[in-house]
C-alpha cells in the first residue's frame, strides 16, 4: 500500500462533514441508506480539513485550476473547456435517517446530451458552453423527482465562484458549496426548487487520467462531506453525508471508452474507497482503487477480482470488484436505463463488509441511434 501525504488546508466551516448521468425514474425503498450513512455526533458541522499536495505520481499530479478546482481543492467554475470537450461536477448525498437521497450533476458540455452529439456531426467543432445542464435526481419515496433541462449559452454564465445554468446556480462561498435549484421534472413538469449546501470534511487537489492517452480525467474534491437539503418542491428538509467529485475530458467520451464501472463506499475511520474500472475502445484497461483519508492522504489498494452482476433488462452487464461472488448482492437498483445503471450493493473491501454505490456505463449503448432518439424525452433543451 502506497500513501500520498498532504499539506494542511483549514477552511472555516460552519458545518460538519463518476459520476455521470442518471436518466431514468429513481426511487428510495425502505431505509437501506441508513447503513451507508454515518450519523453526526450532534449539532452543527465541525470545522477543519486537509488538502492533498502532489508531485507527479501514477495517480495524480499538482494541479492549478484543472478538474474544476482551485489549488486548495475547492470548486472553481471558470475553468476553460475546449471545443467538443466537457467538465462536470457531481454530488451525491444520503440522509442520516436513511429515508432520502439526492444526486446533482452540473455539466459544461453535457456528455450525454443528444443535442451536443448531433451538433458535432461531420467533425464540427462545438462550443460546450452551448450545452450545459443541471441534473437533479431526488430519491425520496412518494416525492421522487428527475430533472435535466439543457441550456444554451445565452442562459449560462461562469466565474471563479459561481456557475449559473438558467434559473439554477452553484456557488462556492469559501466554506461551502451552495446549489440553488429551480428546475422542472420530467415527464410531468413538476417544480423542483430549493437549496443544497455541501460542507467538505477534507478537500483534495487530486486528478488522474482515466484513459491511456490522458484525455479524460477524474478526481474527488470532497470524498467525505456533510449536506443540508432544504427543498420547498417537493417539501423535503434533511441533513446527511455526501460526496463531491469532478470529471473532465478533451473529447467526447465515445472517442475513448467502451464501458466503465465506478463505485464508492464509506469505510471505517472516516475513509472513502473508490474503484474506477475502465475499459477503453482499444481494449486497454485502467483500474483505480484508492482510499481517501480524513487527514488528506490517499492510499492505493490492490483491487479484488472482477465479478459479474446480473444483466439488466436493457442487456447491460455490470461488474464489481469483490473477493468472490459470495457476499456480493444488489440491494437496490436505482437507475435502469438503455445505457446506464446505478445500484446499491453489498460488497467487501479490504476485509470490511460495506454498502457501495455502483454505476455502470455502456458507451456503445449510449451511442445507438435508438438511444439518442429517446433521450430528448428525458432532456428538454431551452436556448432563449
Amino acid at each position: 500500500m502506497s500513501t500520498y501525504n498532504a499539506l494542511p488546508f483549514q477552511p472555516t466551516l460552519s458545518g460538519n462533514g463518476g459520476s455521470p448521468l442518471r436518466p431514468s425514474q429513481s426511487w428510495l425503498d425502505g431505509n437501506f441508506w441508513a447503513s451507508f450513512s454515518t450519523k453526526p455526533d450532534s449539532g452543527s458541522l465541525p470545522s477543519g480539513g486537509q488538502r492533498a499536495s502532489w508531485s507527479g505520481s501514477t495517480y495524480g499530479g499538482t494541479l492549478g485550476t484543472n478538474g474544476g478546482r482551485n489549488t486548495d481543492g475547492s470548486p472553481r467554475f471558470d475553468q476553460a473547456v475546449g471545443q467538443n470537450a466537457y467538465l462536470w461536477w457531481y454530488i451525491d448525498a444520503l440522509s442520516d435517517d436513511g429515508k432520502h437521497g439526492i444526486v446533482l450533476i452540473a455539466f459544461v458540455g453535457s456528455v450525454f446530451s443528444p443535442y451536443y452529439a448531433w451538433a458535432r456531426r461531420g467533425n464540427a467543432t462545438v462550443n460546450p458552453e452551448n450545452h450545459c445542464s443541471l441534473n437533479v435526481a431526488i430519491y425520496s419515496r412518494g416525492k421522487n423527482r428527475w430533472a435535466m433541462t439543457e441550456r444554451g449559452e445565452k442562459q449560462v454564465s461562469r466565474n471563479a465562484t459561481e456557475f449559473v445554468i438558467g434559473p439554477s446556480n452553484l456557488r462556492w462561498d469559501g466554506e461551502k458549496l451552495i446549489v440553488q435549484i429551480e428546475e422542472r421534472a420530467v415527464p410531468f413538469g413538476q417544480k423542483v426548487s430549493g437549496t443544497v449546501e455541501l460542507y467538505p470534511n477534507t478537500l483534495f487537489n487530486f486528478s488522474t487520467p482515466l484513459d491511456a492517452a490522458g484525455k479524460h480525467r477524474w478526481g474527488p474534491l470532497a470524498p467525505s462531506a456533510r449536506v443540508k437539503v432544504r427543498l420547498n418542491s417537493p417539501d423535503l428538509q434533511w441533513a446527511g453525508n455526501a460526496y463531491l467529485d469532478s470529471n473532465e475530458g478533451d473529447e467526447p467520451i465515445s472517442q475513448s471508452f467502451h464501458e466503465w464501472d465506478w463505485s464508492r463506499a464509506e469505510m471505517s475511520g472516516g475513509r472513502t474507497a473508490v474503484i474506477y474500472d475502465v475499459r477503453e475502445k482499444s481494449a486497454q484497461e485502467k483500474i483505480l482503487a484508492l482510499t481517501f483519508n480524513p487527514n488528506g492522504t490517499i492510499d492505493h489498494f490492490e483491487p479484488p477480482p472482477r465479478q459479474s452482476l446480473p444483466k439488466t433488462i436493457w442487456g447491460i452487464r455490470g461488474h464489481m470488484r469483490n473477493q468472490s461472488s459470495k457476499g456480493l448482492e444488489v440491494v437496490q437498483v436505482l437507475e435502469n436505463t438503455p445505457f446506464y445503471t446505478r445500484s446499491v450493493l453489498n460488497s467487501e473491501l479490504m476485509g470490511e463488509k460495506v454498502l457501495s454505490f455502483h454505476e455502470t456505463l455502456s458507451v456503445p449503448k449510449l451511442t445507438l441511434t435508438s438511444t439518442q432518439l429517446m433521450l430528448p424525452w428525458r432532456m428538454p433543451r431551452i436556448t432563449w
